[in-house]
């Protein structure tokens, strides 16, 4: 049987933040473990992180993500040097990871990973993904482990970031980093249930962005025009702008199906642009194809206090 513990922290320092945050989770800087799990925000480099937490849970597996903040039972931070962790111990889980995830390779590397889950003690019925956040095809990814393990899997986790700039996400594996990489832990233990429910709070606004050329994860074109350059255009950034000015204001909502709708609380899914190629192509979160309508959108918050009343 797993047994799962967790802590966040602040500190600047990453062997302070490691004792910290094992201290909190576990009442013991070397707590008896299996797997730590870690999310920490770019302040932090993942590879100092996870020496110190092997140095004390020498016996353990070290997952690590970049992220833009962090909420634990200590409550919510984003600050840049905050972390989380969550400790496993017992039996009931295994652990998969990939490299070199792109858009092109996301089915494949997804599948590789289910290849590796399917390998368990027993049959995997939820598995935790936590992958690179720039230059992903995410349904392609889930697409991949399903092909293998089944529909009936349940998947949760996220994307790893960077602050919102849209520079570079990292994920460290045992102390090795990398950019584009996925990790998964597939739970095995018959005992365990899991409940998964998502929310964003945004609003779609105003007249859609029509996709006029696709290939992949990449929109080539949006209403004709190269897609960056009019993606900038319709939010009134000049064609200088990043991706740290569009993150913050520019995620695009994506119509769900009428059932789709009814259960996630939203007539849309939100998708948030990442990274941009030098060739005016905008690099998308899942693959998108020609004619799809995309909308601008606008923080709500009281949906997303509404929404979380409606998720408790």
């Amino acid at each position: 049987m797993l047994e799962f513990l967790s802590a966040n922290t602040r500190a600047v320092n990453a062997e302070r933040a490691v004792l910290e945050a094992l201290e909190r989770a576990y009442g013991s800087a070397r707590p008896g473990c299996d797997l730590v799990l870690v999310n920490a925000a770019v302040g932090h480099d993942l590879s100092a992180l996870s020496t110190h937490i092997r140095a004390h849970c020498p016996e353990a597996r070290v997952l690590a993500a970049s992220c833009a903040g962090v909420v634990g039972r200590d409550g919510p931070g984003e600050s840049l040097h905050d972390i989380a962790v969550m400790v496993l111990r017992g039996e009931g889980a295994s652990v998969a990871h990939v490299d070199g995830l792109y858009g092109a390779t996301s089915f494949e590397k997804g599948a590789a990973l289910g290849r590796a889950l399917a390998a368990a003690p027993q049959p995997v019925t939820m598995v935790y993904l936590l992958a690179s956040g720039i230059d992903i095809a995410n349904d392609r990814v889930i697409a991949g482990i399903e092909s293998v393990l089944g529909p009936d899997v349940v998947i949760f986790g996220a994307t790893s970031s960077d602050q919102m700039q849209g520079i570079a996400t990292f994920q460290a594996v045992d102390g090795d980093l990398h950019q584009h990489a996925a990790f998964a832990i597939g739970i095995w233990d018959p005992t365990l249930q899991v409940d998964t429910q998502a929310t964003h709070g945004f609003i779609a606004t105003g007249d859609p962005l029509v996709v006029t050329a696709a290939k992949g994860n990449r929109i080539i074109e949006i209403d004709g025009r190269p897609a960056w350059p009019e993606y900038l255009r319709r939010m009134g950034l000049p064609e200088a702008a990043t991706e740290a000015d569009t993150i913050p204001i520019g995620a695009l909502a994506e119509a769900l199906p009428a059932d789709l709708a009814a259960e996630y609380g939203n007539d849309h899914i939100l998708r948030v642009v990442t990274h941009h190629s030098d060739a005016g192509e905008i690099i998308y979160a899942t693959e998108c194809a020609p004619g799809t309508p995309l909308w601008l959108t606008v923080r709500d918050e009281e949906r997303i206090f509404a929404d979380m009343d409606r998720m408790m």
